[in-house]
């Protein structure tokens, strides 16, 4: 049996993950033992009394910034709980953003090791030391790298083979369906019972029984979709490949 998808994640606030994680898919992907996710608090790595983990910012300026000793320290012990190369992640508003190329890289990978920094930021010193692939989820702020942890997890752990209740479900995703082109589309519109409900009626094509014609409907939705909500996806470079996974 092939080995789970170990993501390991480093942060102050362990307690955040469990309730969320431990729900719907993800949670079911990790009882299947598709998925594990292991949490290293790094305040246990701290070498003070107190266990602090950040100091003020040298120059001056509002916030606390992480400190170098105990995020390169629980990284260190963190890696040496698995003999498998961990691929480094670190999120942050000033990283390349997520897209679901990235996330069906990641997937491919056996194991992921996820930073979620706090504060005004982490010490620039032990990121150039550690090296990792810095991740945002958007331009925007929060208050911690918690949150977008757990979206990037969610995100990977569905693609895992069986994670989803149909083999094909995550094939058909937004940004993962294609036109001819291969630039990525939105999903197309979806409906369910009753077929008529407060005066609106599905799409007569959809219980047409016409599988072809269905399939077809659904594409030119997709596009139509596509053009209207997110045009900057069809300006993509059509021969764009995607990542190798190296």
């Amino acid at each position: 049996m092939t080995s789970p998808l170990r993501i390991d994640v480093l942060t102050i606030f362990p307690g955040m993950f469990e309730p969320v994680l431990g729900q719907s898919i993800t949670g079911r992907a990790r009882d299947a033992g598709l998925i594990s996710w292991h949490l290293t608090d790094i305040r246990r790595h701290a070498n003070n009394k107190h266990q602090k983990v950040d100091d003020r910012p040298f120059g001056g300026g509002p916030g606390m910034v992480m400190m170098c000793q105990p995020l390169y320290d629980a990284t260190l012990a963190a890696e040496a709980e698995d003999p498998r190369p961990a691929t480094r992640l670190h999120m942050t508003p000033q990283g390349e953003t997520l897209t679901q190329r990235t996330v069906e890289e990641l997937a491919e990978k056996p194991r992921l090791l996820i930073i979620a920094g706090h504060y005004e930021g982490i010490d620039e010193r032990v990121i150039e030391e550690l090296a990792p692939r810095e991740i945002s989820v958007g331009d925007f702020v929060l208050t911690g790298g918690e949150l977008p942890a757990m979206i990037l997890i969610d995100a990977v752990s569905r693609l895992l083979p069986g994670a989803l209740g149909h083999d094909d479900a995550a094939a058909e995703d937004s940004f993962t369906t294609r036109d001819d082109s291969g630039r990525p589309l939105l999903d197309c519109p979806h409906y369910t019972r009753p077929r008529e409900w407060n005066g609106k009626s599905i799409p007569e094509i959809l219980i047409s029984g016409d599988h072809a014609a269905v399939d077809n409907w659904r594409q030119q939705q997709r596009l139509e979709r596509t053009k209207k909500r997110r045009p900057d996806l069809l300006k993509q470079n059509c021969k764009e490949q995607p990542p190798s996974g190296e």
